[in-house]
């Protein structure tokens, strides 16, 4: 079957059976996203325990992402999503089911934070490298576009939905949806023939697979930089789920529906970025183009701390989707391209740890800076400290590139 060039990953069966799957999981996934949100102001009406409930959600990534990378090099791929998959179902389910009840409480919500995020650190680097199993190097820049596309498509449906499902019929609803969309993943990753087996026979101790991913990084400075891109930006920027029902309630003063808007527009602009990386062809993005894109994420986060009115804030959270999601596609296809074959999921594991491991620490210090400050100083302290981050990064880069020449 053939596609256009900005669609050619989808043109292996195994890949494009597994995407369509994914999804309608994004979506549900988002879906919870917001109501989770909106339940937890609607329990506590505080800013800081919003921020906490995603420092815990995504701690896990931070402790053990690294580790679960190696294991994830370990085993067949397949059956370990299918694992994950199945634990984010029996999860979501569960907190339908205390919301329904009329039994849901803020420590049941923590506590299911938490078994999604050690189902996610396990799921994300088997995911990413089982990519690579799919479609060959040669189309995994575009197959990484697709998923950052879809990824943010999900970002428009799924609050929009959730919107004027809140707003109609409570948050319940969501989680129940989100439960039901896992199945399709699950019934997909049986039926493909593509298992993810190990690259490798040969078994040193998880300790030294570790140290290896790491020694590897270290020795590869274009990786470095890669690294350290989405580390900052998913420090200050990816915090949205923290920043826009904050925005959109305390700023604005809008309901479930305007908040499912505002998510609506980053997703826009998202999946255009995701869709600008994926029309690139097969070649490594080059740097120039991933610091011009975290620039303007940056400073798309200045304006919004000045944003008093939807006509303002809707197009800057666009923009930031648009740039924020050229970046970490192009982080990701390089770390993707650069990463040998045995090495590459305890590498994409550096890659999840840096996306979502930090996490936790920027929703702290947005849910923290919120709650005393306000919002608005939480988008511009973030804005201001991403573009003097940037700066060291490229301040760095350009001393170690006339290193040589110096000597």
């Amino acid at each position: 079957m053939r596609f256009p060039h900005p669609l050619r990953a989808l043109a292996h069966r195994a890949f494009r059976r597994f995407y369509a799957a994914q999804l309608l999981a994004l979506v549900g996934g988002w879906m919870q996203t917001v109501a989770q949100a909106w339940l937890v102001l609607q329990l506590t009406d505080s800013p800081f325990k919003l921020g906490l409930i995603s420092t815990l959600q995504f701690s896990p990534i931070l402790m053990f992402s690294v580790v679960a990378g190696a294991i994830a090099d370990r085993l067949p791929k397949r059956r370990l999503l299918v694992a994950t998959q199945t634990t984010l179902a029996c999860q979501a389910l569960l907190l339908g089911a205390l919301v329904a009840t009329g039994r849901a409480q803020y420590w049941h919500v923590a506590a299911l934070g938490l078994v999604l995020g050690f189902a996610n650190v396990f799921d994300q680097p088997a995911r990413q490298s089982f990519v690579m199993e799919m479609v060959g190097k040669g189309d995994v820049a575009n197959a990484v576009a697709l998923n950052s596309a879809a990824f943010n498509a999900a970002r428009i449906v799924g609050p929009a939905v959730a919107g004027v499902l809140i707003a109609k019929v409570g948050v319940g609803p969501a989680f129940f949806v989100n439960s039901v969309s896992f199945v399709a993943v699950i019934l997909t990753l049986g039926r493909l023939d593509a298992r993810g087996l190990p690259a490798r026979t040969v078994r040193a101790t998880i300790f030294e697979d570790i140290l290896e991913a790491l020694r590897y990084a270290r020795r590869t400075p274009r990786l470095l930089v890669a690294i350290a891109l989405v580390l900052v930006v998913s420090l200050c920027v990816f915090n949205f789920t923290v920043y826009v029902p904050l925005l959109a309630r305390t700023v604005l003063g809008l309901g479930a529906e305007g908040f499912g808007f505002l998510m609506a527009s980053l997703g826009v602009g998202a999946v255009a970025g995701a869709l600008t990386v994926g029309g690139r062809g097969s070649r490594e993005p080059g740097l120039g183009q991933m610091f011009l894109s975290a620039a303007v994420a940056f400073a798309a986060l200045l304006g919004l701390g000045l944003s008093r009115h939807v006509w303002m804030a809707a197009p800057l959270l666009l923009v930031t989707g648009y740039f924020g999601i050229m970046l970490m596609a192009s982080c990701n296809t390089s770390m993707q391209l650069r990463a040998p074959d045995a090495l590459r999921g305890r590498v994409m594991s550096l890659y999840t740890w840096v996306t979502g491991g930090v996490f936790p620490v920027g929703a702290f210090l947005v849910g923290s800076i919120s709650q005393a400050w306000g919002v608005s100083a939480a988008f511009l302290w973030n804005g201001t400290l991403g573009l003097l981050a940037l700066a060291g990064i490229m301040l760095w880069w350009r001393l170690r590139a006339r290193g040589p020449a110096s000597a």
